[in-house]
């Protein structure tokens, strides 16, 4: 019988895969590339959506043995040093870890949840499911038309 919290760990999961394929292709050369006039970089914004999962499974879900500093957060911009490849897809991988994990632990109950953040405000545990799946998506289509149409201009 699938359960309510199955059903949503298959969405995220499923919309996890647009991240996992376009991470598969990239290269160390392709960090630092960006799109004109943006400053933000393939290598910033893949770090920034692993830090931001990490936060979501931490301060959302209550994943409280989760460690996170979130750089990207806290710098407010890139600053050109997201350029180690394996770090970022280390980074990634333990946020896509976490964050399934800590979803897979939730009561069909704790869906109608509130969550309250400064971020974002009060919402349910199943829109704040909808808002990390939506950054992801989010920033995983800005890294694959930077891949092809941005250039590093560092």
């Amino acid at each position: 019988m699938d359960t309510q919290t199955s059903k949503l760990v298959a969405l995220w999961e499923e919309s996890r895969t647009r991240l996992e394929k376009i991470v598969n292709t990239i290269t160390t050369n392709d960090l630092r590339k960006t799109l004109a006039p943006s400053p933000n970089s393939i290598g910033f914004l893949l770090q920034h959506i692993a830090e931001v999962e990490l936060l979501f499974a931490k301060n959302v879900f209550d994943a409280k043995d989760t460690k996170v500093i979130a750089k990207t957060i806290i710098a407010q911009h890139d600053t050109g040093e997201w350029t180690d490849l394996e770090s970022i897809i280390s980074n990634l991988d333990r946020s896509r870890k976490s964050l399934q994990a800590i979803i897979s632990q939730q009561r069909d109950s704790d869906w109608d949840d509130d969550v309250i953040t400064k971020e974002f405000g009060t919402r349910t545990k199943t829109q704040a499911l909808g808002r990390i799946t939506s950054h992801t998506a989010y920033h995983a289509g800005q890294v694959k038309i930077i891949l092809k149409y941005g250039s590093d201009n560092s």
